[in-house]
């Protein structure tokens, strides 16, 4: 199936490992330019990019950082001024929120530091996908995919403002698809299970893990390449009319 990709441009927020690294490496592989950001680790982004084709245009890493607005700004016109515009966004970057220590409750967690989460992580991810879609609107032709998290559908303890901010993002697409779809814009959330990422993999108890694995139909966690095949089917011209979705990738669950 030709996904037509080649020669687009899609920018991936979080994406120097895990989830978001393995959807730039779709993308590259389907002939893509793909702009790749980090937060703090330059180096890590810099080989992810240079593997993706950097040396030959193909590929490029820019600081985006959800706690520094400037970032945003900067990322978008950095990709623009270089490829001339975005025609794919996956929003992917995310600030974890901090464990709840034993004992505190969600009415315990001070205000201050729950409107900063909700600020980190929402407002940034809008203000992307403002500065993206405009030229995509332009163009007649766009894709937004948004990364969500099986939190804001099954739950969790101690998740309520990360379930907030994820359960927004459906909210927000379903709403904004209806504004953009006649302009060629497609917009859809993809909303991954416990998926079996370095991090997932290294710190979460095998236990767990294993608990986790017996809930789904398939007998696996989803690996960081399930998450991102989904993702290069929304993001890319084989995507005809799907728009306003949540598409979960969580074996079944």
């Amino acid at each position: 199936m030709d996904m037509g990709l080649k020669d687009r441009t899609v920018l991936v927020t979080g994406a120097s490992s895990g989830i978001g690294a393995a959807i730039a490496r779709a993308y590259s592989a389907e002939g893509a330019r793909v702009a790749l950001t980090y937060r703090g680790n330059r180096d890590t982004g810099e080989r992810l990019a240079h593997e993706l084709g950097a040396r030959q245009d193909l590929a490029m890493a820019v600081r985006y950082s959800l706690a520094e607005p400037e970032t945003v700004e900067s990322a978008v016109a950095e990709v623009t001024e270089r490829w001339g515009g975005i025609d794919v966004l996956v929003a992917n970057a995310v600030r974890w929120a901090p464990r709840r220590p034993p004992g505190e409750h969600f009415e315990d967690v001070a205000t201050g530091d729950w409107l900063a989460f909700l600020d980190d992580n929402l407002a940034p991810t809008l203000r992307t996908v403002q500065l993206a879609v405009a030229g995509m609107r332009e163009r007649s032709w766009g894709r937004i995919v948004l990364i969500s998290s099986h939190v804001a559908l099954d739950g969790h303890r101690g998740q309520e403002f990360y379930g907030a901010v994820k359960s927004a993002l459906h909210g927000f697409a379903r709403n904004l698809a209806w504004d953009v779809g006649t302009d060629g814009v497609l917009v859809n959330v993809i909303c991954p299970g416990l998926t079996a990422t370095e991090r997932v993999l290294y710190g979460l108890p095998p236990e767990i893990r294993e608990r986790e694995t017996r809930l789904t139909s398939t007998g696996r966690l989803s690996t960081p390449e399930d998450i991102a095949t989904a993702a290069l089917f929304l993001g890319s011209a084989a995507n005809g009319n799907t728009t306003g979705q949540i598409v979960t990738v969580a074996g079944g669950r």
